[in-house]
Formats: structure tokens, C-alpha cells, sequence
């Protein structure tokens, strides 16, 4: 004879995850089991690795070379005056504190540029997290994370205004395939622009602000839940605008580019399915 399940007051209220988990689309268990990259620990990547570790992911990595300045604090809920001013590591930082959130979660950090990591170390990941705020970065993980057939989701955000995009090879364009020639030769100048021969990289501060940064990230993070759950058909497969000031989101079609070099010189090999339970 079975015994009767005994029911508590209440005691769907001692999982942390128990009204997700009644999202009948959202697989739990892929979001548990998933190996993720979030590249870029300032604004967004604060909110991203928040909402990442709040809906249940576990196994999160950070790449970030900076370190915590004061004008970080506005838009970083995670850091704190303290850190600023210790001058600490935002990737050491954000793993620190994404751990206070669940104990549970795996959170490994990498301070250097994501150029000077390995060149496959992107291939072990099954999503991609772009939290960047310079050209050169963003194209390096789309190059590669193209090529090894890995989602990326790229957020960016200038003063209230922000954009999401969604890389699904071979299914969608890519980064490159939307770029232009404005945005090839603002990348010239970054690199020409500051006149000394100790210096290579010239990149001017942004405006930027909480509430939009926090609307991006809940875009990407969202995404990424469908990427994970397989919900294909429900991604947005265009780049995503919003207008905080104007109050509006419109979608921007971006066509596959035949010449761009990530889909005539480098043939998408996509990741091999691993088997799940």
C-alpha cells in the first residue's frame, strides 16, 4: 500500500525556483545543465549574471579585464563603493556576489581580454552572453561563436536607447552582417585617434543609464531561456530596438549577408547535440 504524499502549508514556498518552474514552456532542468559565458561584467553584465543566476542557471563563467571605478556604481547593482575603491576586478567581483545570490551556483571568472584567452575556449559554452561596450570584443565573439555553431545573445545599450540581438547559427545573420561602413571606421579610430605610441586603444566614455540597462538585459536573459528551452519559433531572429525616451520597441530586419567573412570564409561547424536527460 502507498503511502499518501503528505502535504505542508507553505511548502511550495520553500523552493526558490517553485513559479518558474510553473512556466509550462521553460525547460528547467537544460537551464540547470547549461554551460554559460557572459562576456563583460560592467552595466549589463551585472544584470544579466543577476537574472541568469534568478533563473536558475548554474554554471555561469565571466570574462572581464577592468576594473570597479565609481562612475560603475549607477548602473551596477551588484558592486559596491568599497570595491571601487580597492580597485577590484569586476569579473572577480560579480562571480563573488552572483554566489551570495544561490550558493549552489558555479561561477568561475577570467580577467583578461576575451581576445587573449584560448581560441577554442568559446566552443565549450552553450550560450553566449554579449555585455560589451566596444567593437573590437563584440566581433571577436561573434566571429567565433558563429563558427563553432554557438547561440550568442549581443545587448547594447547607448544613453536610454539599447538594441538586442539574437545569433543563431546557421539561422540568422550575424553581428558583421549588419554592420556598415560608419561602423568600420569609428573602429579605425579608436585605434588612430589618441596620437601616442603607448597607447592603442582609445575608447570614449558613453552615456548610459539603470532602466535601459535593465530592460536590455531582461531581453537577453529571456532569450537566452528560449534558446535553452528550444523554444526556436518564439526567439526574435531581427535586432530588437527600444526607445526609453520615445517609449517605443521596433524590430530591424538584418538579412544574412552572403560577403560577410563569417559566412563565406569560415562554414559554420555547429556544436554536436549533447544528449540530456
Amino acid at each position: 500500500m502507498t503511502a499518501n504524499k503528505v502535504l505542508k502549508v507553505g511548502m511550495h514556498d520553500e523552493d526558490m525556483f517553485d513559479r518558474e518552474k510553473r512556466i509550462p514552456w521553460i525547460k528547467f532542468n537544460l537551464l540547470q545543465k547549461s554551460k554559460v559565458l557572459v562576456v563583460g561584467a560592467g552595466a549589463l553584465g551585472n544584470e544579466v549574471g543577476k537574472n541568469l543566476v534568478l533563473s536558475g542557471f548554474k554554471n555561469i563563467s565571466i570574462v572581464d579585464m577592468d576594473k570597479i571605478v565609481k562612475s560603475n556604481l549607477s548602473r551596477c547593482a551588484l558592486f559596491r563603493i568599497e570595491d571601487a575603491e580597492k580597485g577590484l576586478l569586476k569579473a572577480e567581483v560579480l562571480a563573488r556576489e552572483l554566489k551570495k545570490l544561490d550558493k549552489t551556483v558555479r561561477v568561475s571568472w577570467y580577467s583578461k581580454p576575451i581576445q587573449e584567452l584560448p581560441e577554442d575556449f568559446l566552443k565549450e559554452f552553450d550560450i553566449i552572453f554579449g555585455c560589451l561596450d566596444n567593437i573590437m570584443a563584440r566581433l571577436y565573439i561573434n566571429s567565433h561563436a558563429y563558427y563553432y555553431g554557438i547561440p550568442l545573445v549581443d545587448g547594447g545599450t547607448l544613453g536610454t536607447s539599447g538594441k538586442v540581438q539574437v545569433v543563431l547559427p546557421p539561422r540568422t545573420a550575424c553581428i558583421e552582417c549588419g554592420m556598415n561602413k560608419t561602423h568600420f571606421k569609428n573602429l579605425e579610430q579608436i585605434f588612430s585617434c589618441s596620437g601616442r605610441e603607448d597607447v592603442t586603444i582609445y575608447s570614449p566614455k558613453l552615456p548610459a543609464e539603470i532602466t535601459t540597462t535593465a530592460v536590455i538585459s531582461a531581453l537577453q536573459v529571456l532569450s537566452g531561456i528560449k534558446i535553452i528551452s528550444k523554444q526556436y519559433d518564439s526567439l526574435p531572429y531581427n535586432l530588437i530596438y527600444y526607445d526609453g525616451y520615445r517609449n517605443v520597441f521596433e524590430v530591424l530586419e538584418v538579412p544574412l549577408n552572403s560577403h560577410c567573412p563569417n559566412h563565406i570564409t569560415q562554414p559554420t561547424k555547429p556544436k554536436k547535440e549533447k544528449k540530456r536527460k
